[in-house]
């Protein structure tokens, strides 16, 4: 071994990025993409499978609303997704350029649509809108077991929203 060779243990291990932005184009297969980003973050960040599926749900029904949104908006913009991590908190947010804001129905039994924001009421620990300058992002957030007990923690301050929309940030993972 070369005097000037390292072991490999040596080396610092880089801590996984607390947060990932993403940019999928204005397609009902956006949906899936941004499930498959979010599921290699979970992955990353060791987040557990029933707090992982709950997100996985929640993200798709966002990114589903977006994209129809957009249909009475800029298609050619896209969907923003950012995930992020701190604190046991896991923020959701979507953002598209319609200034049209989500409204939670009441589905009947025989319809095939209307009941996503039911599901992210129910699943998520706080969820919201926030106006951007074209469009609005929707956000929600998760907590793990261990921070569920927290009161102190308030869902808008562990996990902190973007100021605006998310920039061209890479197509998928």
């Amino acid at each position: 071994m070369s005097t000037r060779a390292r072991p490999a243990a040596a080396l610092p291990t880089a801590a996984p990025p607390p947060a990932a932005a993403y940019r999928f184009s204005s397609d009902p297969r956006s949906a899936a993409q941004a499930r498959k980003a979010l599921r290699h973050h979970l992955r990353t960040w060791r987040v557990n499978s029933e707090l992982a599926d709950s997100a996985e749900l929640l993200l798709s029904e966002l990114v589903t609303n977006a994209v129809r949104a957009q249909a009475s908006a800029d298609s050619e913009v896209g969907v923003g997704v950012r995930f992020a991590w701190a604190g046991g908190h896991l923020r959701l947010e979507v953002w598209d350029a319609s200034d049209e804001l989500p409204v939670m129905k009441d589905a009947e039994e025989d319809e095939e649509c209307g009941r996503g924001l039911v599901l992210v009421d129910a699943l998520a620990s706080c969820w919201g809108v926030d106006r951007v300058g074209t469009g609005k992002t929707v956000w929600a957030e998760l907590l793990a077991e261990a921070a569920v007990g927290d009161a102190s923690a308030s869902c808008r301050t562990q996990v902190q929203a973007p100021a605006q929309a998310p920039a061209a940030a890479p197509q998928g993972p």
